[in-house]
């Protein structure tokens, strides 16, 4: 097998034996919660699981990834993020 198809399997695993991932203090589980409510095209209302999940996330690293591709690549529509904490009954950050 030649050196960079080696590489790239080895990568290929590696990513999938990582999926879980966490983003501003919330866990996967967390953002599997709220992913309905901020993926295009219908999203809908956060349910309790989504709002509590994001009262223990980091709401200024939220506001980080607002102009990143990072959210995009995970699916998630960054408006919509952004608009999610005032639908929990959360403030933003003043610098958000």
């Amino acid at each position: 097998m030649a050196t960079g198809k080696l590489v790239v399997l080895m990568m290929v695993i590696m990513l999938e034996g990582t999926r879980a991932i966490s983003l501003c203090d919330m866990n996967d589980d967390g953002i599997e919660a709220c992913r309905p409510s901020v993926t295009q095209p219908n999203p809908v209302d956060p349910t309790p699981v989504c709002c509590d999940a994001l009262k223990g996330a980091n709401l200024s690293c939220l506001c980080s990834y607002k102009n990143s591709m990072w959210l995009p690549s995970l699916g998630i529509d960054p408006a919509l993020a952004m608009a999610l904490p005032p639908k929990c009954n959360l403030d933003m950050p003043p610098d958000c």
